[in-house]
């Protein structure tokens, strides 16, 4: 099931496929009759013949089950709309083969994303971990076996002839899409064997089989090495890795104990035997390749030095390697792998094989001296054979020249600028470049790695009396290491040092042959000798001249210095500069020289080569123009009496031409593209002939490319190449030309004394020959052709890239023509030049010479089919066909021609589509930075989409038929307007198109507002929303599409009557709520139960997701009844049967009517809610004032209700509704409480009050000024309305609908919200307003409509709470939750308190409370690491919240007295929340935070655990707790104990005080206040912890299980072992130092002083408000000001609504019932700490006993306790001393009296005595103490 989850998202088509059965056969095989149930269908459904025969084709094929074949086939069905041209089956072998490609993929990611040693993806911990283990378990149950049996069997050959017999394939581009579907299937299966090896190492078993498949690989045609196989070996080649044990990552070590290379000695030897069998492979070079890791993992493992346990296995690396050798390794890695195609498109390949050959370089130094001593030997036999005439032996070996060649083709390429070749260079000096990077690049002193060291050396060695054998493997070498910007820099200082070291030793030879000084002396040497004896005029026709003074080796030694200098020049500006600038070695001058030779066209082509990257710079270029013209390369002057041409056009037309290759014209085209780019001379060739461009363009245009299609190609991709050179320089030209107004005036120049007119400008030139009809644009036209022809064939073939390239060029050319053409014209028109152009749009409608069709635009169009392919030619193609479709004729003809052939028109068609569904597509904020290629491909495809999208903008605009119609696939030889997308009479389809419409309506409003397009943006939304008359809609035949009348307004509105009405109120208009149910069945012979259920049974989903009843099924189905009935009577009622039949089939007929009806009216209804809440939200706030936007909500709301309410409205549409109504309200709420919070204009001290009315006007005293505040613009009337019309329709949903009540709830919360008074200023000051005018206000706004709101909700009595209150204890939660909310809401504001009697009386407050126990056993559950979801908590939330609010009420605190919510409570398993949370819990109580905030939340803290944590708690739990846990949860409710005591000295004691001044320190505003809350929150702590510990007591007094220690036995607050405190500014007293018993003394004296102060006040109070109405408003304002002086601002913000007097009163009385119960605690926690006393009697010698003497009442308990206390055996021994105190008082008893009221005398064991004292005085304690 794990599987299936990670899986199941991706692909679209089944991917687990049962097998064949014969069960599934034969139910399959019923199908047409009985019908079968479908996975995700309901019900079962009947298939038609066809579609089960070709299922059982597609089993057999695929050996799959019948029902997935099924399946298959109707995904393939359901998706048969993006495949145009292919069958459902065709579509399953896609969708088959895609699934299966899915999974492969999905795997691929899953291995993917493990942890291991090559990379780290950005992902939690979590989610790797678990795909860790995952991919284990895939491993262990033998996946790389499966996988590679995968790949063996899975093969397109053999899988195309199974297709192909049974017909499932189709047209070309489905054999390529089935075909890559399947090769990806292959490499995903391969690639993820690969990274399982990058990330973790194989297991000896699943090595060998990976060994044991490589050795029965074999290579392609061409010698290389498949992509899977590929694969493969780099999976190999990473299970034989330990190159990352180089590195010191924290994971090295786990790494090394993975590794079985270094744990598993068995491993070491099973696969080191394996590889050494001498059975050869069928591949040798393969076998070689492996040994060769092989022995470098082995000599890796011995320099680790903790392995020597292997030492018998590593020493046999040099065999192993010598054997890799000797199969010519290197030569198998360069020309099978690294030339592999895909070889460079993975970056790990690249690194893996630069590693293999880096470690084969650093590790085995002896074994490349070796190959350097060999290729030395060589040398030395092939010199001696050459002097004796004799041929070289055919036995040599060339493993060194292999090995740099390897390396040469490794580095020649850097798709992913990896710069691995950095690693070859050690820079003896630090470059200057800022742009070189590197952890030790450019950094001076800094010592490199050791491996960079040798392989530095290895470079340089290499070239040190360097045999003539490796000098051109050599150089190749140093091309492939150059390649790169450093590189190529240090390659250049290599060949610079190289020059000048052995310049003072070597005289006259120019230096090292590997240096700069040697080649540019030779190849001046060179020039010298050929420039001795040149051609005459008339000899130069004679081309195969013999070779003068260089030889063939020679030649091509010379062509790979420059290659190499190509390189370095390419990649480096310092060295193109610094090579040109020297005043010795002047390449560019040697090289022009040279090329004005006769050489072979190969070395002028790389001469040429060179150049062109010299030309990359500016400067540079600038100078080569003209060289290149002084050398008449290309000879642009003739000399008088001369009778032949020379230069590069005759080498083309005589030497090129005969040998069918063109190297030389291919590499002077890429020079010129160069140049021009770089820089352009407008006054190139003055002088000697006109100057301009023209005579390289005419060569370039009439030479290259007018005649490179009738050339001779013996490389068939050569033709291709010649056509993308040329085209680009053409396309440059053209891009940066800009017609200007001189350019057709003629310009004269002044040659050799005439004045002749000088040539265009090259732009100029192309821009004519593509506006007319010239070979230049019909060669191009053909290209265009030719390219969608091989593109069509979707094969590959020679050149494919620089065909497309090549039409790419062509497409950007016709593009810049169109978009210059008018420019270009205008100006023609404007001159007097006497040229005839025609505009390029009707040109390419011209007749196509090839198929005599005007088709070259069909041409264009048809590159929107490889739209995903090649999404530069759909981009270019797109771009094409909408600058030229403007024109209402060319659409007509357009049209025309894309619809002449039926295959092209589908496929234009297809590719329109693609292009505007491709999903890659992506609108990139900065187009114009570097991309990566993903990036780059999506904004092409977004940038095709808006072309495509204006060419149907523009398109629509035009007369039909247009383009617009043809691709939204009207039927365009009918009038549009006949079509069903327009025909009204049909309620179905036109609700249908309705939505849709209004669905491209809401996409429109929120394009446009995101883009800020506002003029549009309004635009629409006066049509939807202004006032104005509906015009009846036009019946059919009355217009075409031309018709203005056919507008969208005039659509939406389906009704014909004119009325003034708002758009999007006539829209809803236009949707019937009502429906016509068919009548019941009426039946004489069939039972109506089962007819029924037969019905049902045949009810199936159809394609837009209606579930309707199969008329013909059901037909078959009941005639088949009838035909099963027995005897005569049957036949003779047949035909009464019949017509009962017919009677039931016409009823199913009307009842999927109604279905689909009902479908519609839904979506119409839904996509009418989208394009509301579009506007509302979507659209600028500031185009809808916010009055007309709560008219316009008022008017739909109202509109809403209406049709809902109806008698006959469908129930079916509530849902519906009721999201829309919610939708409103709450914009409604938001849009009033909006304009409410605007800020009020102040009154002026000493006007009356403003009295705010609901109409949006001000009562006020004459003089004074009103202000709206949000109610003008809808009024209390509309508002009143719209609450009686919400809750009609929550009664009307009943007992049923309670999801539609979720929302109705949620509107009528939003709704309440309008009444609500917004947030008034924190003091009296700020409004600068007494009490005294608070008071005496009128009514203001909110109040009355609060008041209002609730007159009406009454008057709907019993009937709308029963709905209510039932639906807030019973249902869904969501809707829950709402009806408690509202309940909450409802009771905040009832004031006659009706609704809480209610729900008393009718039992649902008992439900409510009764359920809090099962909540609480449901919120258990949630406190586990990975909680279920949610809802639970929510709801509970929403309870609690009604109920407190419920019980802040006298009335409700006595209701849900009644109701046993404290009983309820009792049972709440709280203490395992505390415990769950208990960080958060102590850091609260740890909080020094003295704000009035944090203190009352610490109040309701220490509340709570004062309840909860007690030991005796522990026993309640009803799970089973071990002694573990035990010992736990007992530590936690110890540390709650400890800290709650804490806060007793911190809060109860003397240092309260500090706390208060503190908070003066801090606060701000009303300090007064703020103190009374913070006094309050204090008082209520100590009281809270006061009754923990009497609750600690009592629980721990009868038994004694539970002994703790509360308090010290000192008098003094606390105990404090460090002496006194210091810090007096902060106090905090640690929660293990326990407090002394004085704090209780002290609390009590403290609290019966607050006691008596506030008691005084409060009584006064009381009598005066209770007789508050007989008082005159005098005595009220003096009680008021009294009130603040005494109660401070707390007190006045209390007072101000109707209820304020008498909360602030209940407050002070709260406060009076906190200190009475710190009294009553403290006097109980006295008592109660007796039993403790007995914690110190042992080792006791006396007792003194303490005794008030006035106190008679309580001389009782002093004597019991006094007995019990002397009953202890620990206090047998000691004696009795008696302190008869405060015997200074007069009522105080004498000390006989008191010693027999003790039972004193009654001590007959016990030695004893009484003293008289008196503490204050002190007497008597002297004598007592002497005794």
């Amino acid at each position: 099931m794990r599987k299936m989850r990670l899986w199941e998202a991706e692909p679209p088509a089944p991917l687990c496929y049962l097998p064949k059965n014969v069960q599934q056969h034969e139910k399959i095989q019923k199908a047409s009759t009985e019908g079968v149930a479908i996975q995700g269908q309901q019900g079962t459904r009947l298939l038609p013949e066809q579609l089960i025969r070709e299922a059982f084709i597609l089993s057999d094929l695929f050996d799959i089950g019948e029902l997935a074949a099924v399946e298959l086939l109707l995904a393939g069905e359901h998706q048969q709309p993006h495949f145009p041209g292919l069958t459902r089956g065709l579509v399953a072998v896609l969708l088959y083969w895609d699934g299966k490609r899915c999974i492969a993929n999905s795997l691929r990611a899953l291995i993917q994303s493990r942890r291991g040693k090559t990379w780290t993806l950005e992902l939690s911990t979590e989610l790797v971990s678990l795909t860790t283990r995952f991919t284990d378990e895939l491993m262990e149950q033998g996946l790389t076996q499966k996988i590679l049996t995968l790949v063996s069997h899975i093969n397109v050959n053999s899988e195309f002839e199974k297709l192909q017999r049974e017909r499932g394939l189709g047209s070309e581009k489905h054999r390529k899409e089935v075909s890559d579907l399947i090769k990806e299937c292959r490499q995903s299966l391969a690639e993820s064997l690969f990274v399982w090896t990058c990330q973790s190492p194989l297991s000896r078993d699943d090595t060998l089989i990976l060994i044991s498949y490589l050795e029965k690989v074999t290579v392609e045609a061409d010698g290389l090495l498949d992509c899977v196989n590929l694969s493969l070996l780099m999976a190999l080649l990473y299970c034989f890795d330990v190159s990352f044990l180089e590195q010191s990552t924290e994971d090295r070590e786990d790494l090394m104990h993975q590794l079985p290379l270094l744990t598993e000695r068995q491993y070491i030897a099973t696969i080191h035997t394996r590889l050494q069998d001498s059975q050869p492979w069928k591949l040798p070079g393969l076998q070689a390749t492996v040994r060769l890791a092989w022995a470098l993992a082995l000599r890796g493992i011995s320099q680790l030095s903790d392995v020597t346990a292997l030492a018998e296995f590593t020493e046999a690396d040099e065999a192993m390697a010598e054997l890799a050798i000797s199969d010519d390794v290197f030569l198998f890695l360069t020309e099978s792998v690294v030339g592999s195609e895909n070889f460079y498109q993975e970056e790990f390949y690249i690194r893996k094989i630069h590693n293999l050959i880096t470690d084969f370089l650093a590790l085995m130094p002896m074994k490349v001296k070796q190959l350097r001593n060999r290729a030395d030997e060589d040398a030395r036999m092939i010199h001696m054979s050459m002097q004796m005439g004799n041929e070289p032996p055919i036995s040599l070996r060339r493993d060194l020249e292999h090995l740099m060649l390897l390396i040469a083709e490794l580095y020649r390429k850097d798709p992913f600028n990896l710069e691995l070749a950095l690693e070859y260079w050690c820079p003896s000096e630090p470059l200057q470049s800022s742009t070189i990077m590197g952890s030790y690049l450019g950094v001076a002193h800094q010592r490199p790695p050791q491996r960079q060291v040798v392989l530095s050396k290895f470079v340089r060695q290499m070239g040190d009396l360097l045999p003539s054998t490796i000098y051109i493997p050599y150089l190749k070498m140093l091309r492939g290491l150059a390649s790169g910007p450093q590189c190529a820099h240090y390659c250049f200082s290599l060949l610079k040092v190289n020059g000048s070291s052995h310049a003072e030793n070597i005289q006259g030879t120019g230096g090292s042959p590997v240096s700069w000084e040697h080649f540019f002396r030779s190849l001046m040497l060179y020039h010298e000798h050929l420039r001795k004896d040149l051609p005459s005029a008339d000899s130069v026709q004679y081309r195969h001249l013999p070779l003068r003074g260089i030889t063939q080796k020679e030649q091509d030694g010379l062509i790979s210095f420059l290659q190499l200098t190509t390189t370095i020049v390419k990649w480096s500006e310092n060295a193109r500069l610094a090579l040109c600038e020297h005043p010795q070695w002047t390449p560019v001058i040697v090289i022009l020289g040279l090329l004005q030779c006769s050489i072979p066209p190969i070395l002028k082509a790389e001469l040429l080569e060179t150049l062109t990257a010299f030309g990359k710079s500016p400067e540079i270029a600038a100078s080569l123009w003209q060289s290149l013209e002084y050398a008449q390369i290309l000879q642009t002057v003739r000399a008088p009496g001369q009778r032949q041409a020379t230069g590069i056009e005759v080498e083309l037309n005589e030497v090129e031409s005969r040998c069918e290759e063109y190297p030389l014209t291919r590499a002077f085209c890429q020079l010129i593209s160069t140049l021009v780019e770089s820089s352009f001379p407008s006054n190139l060739g003055a002088g000697l002939r006109p100057p301009g461009f023209d005579p390289y363009l005419q060569f370039l245009r009439d030479t290259v490319f007018l005649r490179f299609r009738t050339r001779a190609y013996r490389i068939a991709a050569e033709k291709w190449e010649v056509a993308e050179v040329v085209l680009e320089v053409f396309y440059k030209l053209l891009r940066d030309y800009e017609p200007q107004l001189e350019d057709f005036a003629d310009q004269y120049v002044e040659l050799q004394g005439e004045e002749i007119i000088a040539h265009k400008p090259p732009g100029f030139s192309l821009m004519y020959h593509l506006l007319n009809e010239s070979p230049m644009l019909e060669l191009s036209l053909s290209l265009l052709e030719e390219g969608v022809k091989q593109l069509d064939t979707y094969a590959p073939f020679p050149g494919k890239m620089h065909l497309e390239k090549a039409v790419q060029y062509c497409l950007a050319l016709l593009n810049l023509t169109l978009q210059k053409e008018n420019l270009f014209m205008d100006l023609l028109r404007e001159s007097h030049l006497s040229l005839i152009v025609t505009p390029l749009e009707q040109l390419l409608q011209g007749i196509n010479p090839r198929t005599k069709k005007a088709d070259n635009v069909v041409n264009i169009a048809r590159y929107l089919y490889h739209g995903n392919s090649n999404p530069e030619l759909a981009f270019e193609s797109a771009k094409i066909l909408c600058c030229i479709s403007c024109n209402s004729n060319i659409q007509i003809k357009l049209v025309g021609d894309f619809t002449h052939d039926q295959s092209i028109s589908q496929k234009l068609m297809a590719g329109f589509v693609e292009c505007l569904d491709n999903e890659d597509a992506e609108e990139l904020i900065n187009p114009e930075d570097d991309l990566e290629s993903e990036k780059k491909q999506s904004r092409i495809h977004h940038e095709t989409k808006i072309h495509i999208l204006n060419l149907l903008i523009t398109s629509l605009e035009c007369s039909p038929p247009n383009l617009a119609l043809y691709f939204l696939g009207y039927e365009l030889k009918k009038p549009v307007s006949t079509t069903n997308l327009q025909d009204p009479e049909h309620e179905i389809s036109a609700l249908n198109q309705m939505s849709w419409l209004m669905k491209t309506a809401s996409i429109e409003l929120r394009v446009t507002s995101l883009n800020r397009q506002r003029s549009h943006t309004q635009r629409l939304l006066h049509l939807l929303l202004d006032d104005m008359p509906v015009k009846p809609y036009l019946a059919d035949g009355e217009g075409g599409m031309e018709d203005e009348s056919r507008s969208i307004s005039a659509f939406l509105h389906i009704d014909t009557a004119s009325k003034v009405r708002r758009k999007i109120l006539s829209i809803l208009d236009s949707i019937d709520f009502s429906q016509e149910i068919p009548e019941p069945l009426q039946l004489d012979f069939f039972d109506r139960a089962q007819v029924e259920q037969v019905i049902a049974n045949c009810e199936h989903k159809n394609a837009r997701g209606q579930v309707i009843c199969n008329v013909k099924y059901l037909h078959r189905v009941l005639v088949a009844e009838v035909n099963a009935l027995p005897g005569m009577a049957a036949i003779g009622q047949r035909p009464l049967l019949m017509e009962e039949i017919n009677t039931i089939l016409q009823y199913v007929v009307e009842r999927n009517k109604l279905l689909q009806c009902l479908h519609a009216k839904r979506h119409a209804l839904e996509s009418w809610r989208q394009l509301v809440e579009i506007i509302l939200t979507a659209c600028p706030q500031d185009l809808i004032q916010a009055e007309d936007r709560q008219l316009i909500i008022r008017d739909l709301l109202q509109d809403m209700h209406d049709k809902i309410l109806d008698d006959d409205a469908a129930q079916e549409l509530m849902p519906v509704v009721a999201g829309a109504v919610f939708t409103l309200t709450a914009h409604l709420s938001q849009s009033v409480r909006t304009e409410q919070k605007r800020p009020l204009a102040v009154p002026v001290p000493g006007h009356s009050q403003y009295v705010l009315m609901l109409d949006g006007s001000f009562t006020s005293s004459p003089g004074s000024e009103g202000i709206s505040v949000g109610f003008a613009s809808i009024g209390d009337s509309s508002l009143h309305i719209i609450l009686k019309k919400l809750l009609d329709f929550i009664l009307k949903t009943g007992g049923g609908f309670q999801r539609v009540r979720t929302h109705l709830y949620g509107s009528l919360l939003y709704y309440l919200q309008i009444a609500q008074r917004p947030d008034e200023p924190d003091t009296l000051e700020a409004a600068k307003k007494t009490m005294w005018e608070r008071l005496t206000a009128p009514e203001d706004a909110f109040s009355k409509l609060q008041r209002e709101n609730m007159a009406i909700i009454e008057s709907y009595g019993a009937a709308l709470m029963e709905v209510v209150c039932r639906d807030a204890c019973d249902g869904h939660e969501i809707g829950r939750m709402l009806a408690l909310a509202l309940l909450d809401r409802i009771v905040s504001v009832d004031k006659q308190q009706q609704w809480l009697l209610y729900l008393s009386n009718s039992g649902y407050l008992k439900v409510l409370v009764d359920s809090l126990a099962d909540d609480d056993f449901t919120l258990q559950s949630l406190l586990t690491p990975q909680p279920p979801l949610l809802k639970a908590l929510y709801t509970y939330e929403s309870k609690m919240a009604f109920l407190t609010r419920v019980a802040k009420i006298q009335q409700g605190a006595l209701e849900l007295l009644r109701s046993g919510v404290i009983v309820r409570l009792a049972q709440c398993q709280v203490l395992q929340f505390l415990i769950s949370h208990s960080d958060t819990i102590q850091a609260i109580l740890r909080c020094q935070d003295v704000s009035a905030g944090s203190l009352q939340e610490l109040a309701f803290l220490t509340g709570i655990i004062s309840k909860a944590a007690l030991p005796g708690v522990l026993g309640e739990f009803d799970i089973d707790i071990n002694e573990g846990t035990q010992m736990e949860l007992q530590g936690h409710i110890g540390r709650f104990q400890r800290q709650c005591l804490g806060l007793l000295s911190r809060f109860g004691g003397s240092d309260r005080l500090n706390q208060f001044k503190l908070q003066d320190d801090n606060a701000e505003g009303d300090r007064v206040s703020k103190r009374d809350e913070i006094e309050l929150a204090m008082q209520q702590i100590c009281a809270n912890v006061m009754e923990y510990c009497q609750s600690l007591m009592l629980q721990c007094a009868p038994t004694f299980q539970h002994t703790v220690c509360l308090f010290t036995p000192s008098l003094s607050e606390s105990t404090n072992r460090d002496g006194p405190r210091q810090d007096t500014q902060a106090p905090v007293v640690p929660y293990w130092r326990l407090p002394g018993l004085g704090i209780i003394v002290y609390l009590l004296k403290q609290n019966a002083n607050d006691f008596f102060s506030y008691y005084d006040s409060h009584r006064q109070n009381v009598n005066k408000l209770q007789n508050v109405e007989q008082l005159p408003p005098d005595e009220i304002k003096e009680l008021q000001i009294e009130a603040t002086n005494n109660f401070g601002e707390s007190l006045q913000k209390k007072l101000l609504d109707i209820e304020g007097l008498y909360s602030k009163v209940r407050s002070r009385y709260t406060f009076i019932q906190a200190l009475v119960r710190r009294i009553r605690g403290l006097l109980r926690t006295v008592h109660i700490c007796r039993p403790y006393w007995r914690c110190y009697y042992s080792n006791t010698d006396a007792v003194i006993y303490v005794v008030d003497s006035c106190d008679r009442d309580r001389i009782g308990i002093s004597k019991s306790e006094l007995v019990a206390m002397l009953e202890e055996e620990e206090l047998k021994k000691a004696i009795l001393v008696v302190f008869a105190n405060k015997q200074d008082m007069e009522q105080a008893m004498t000390p006989t009296e008191m010693a027999n009221s003790l039972g004193l005398p009654a001590l007959k064991d016990k030695k004893w005595q009484i003293f008289k004292t008196s503490a204050t005085k002190g007497t008597g304690l002297d004598e007592a103490m002497e005794w």
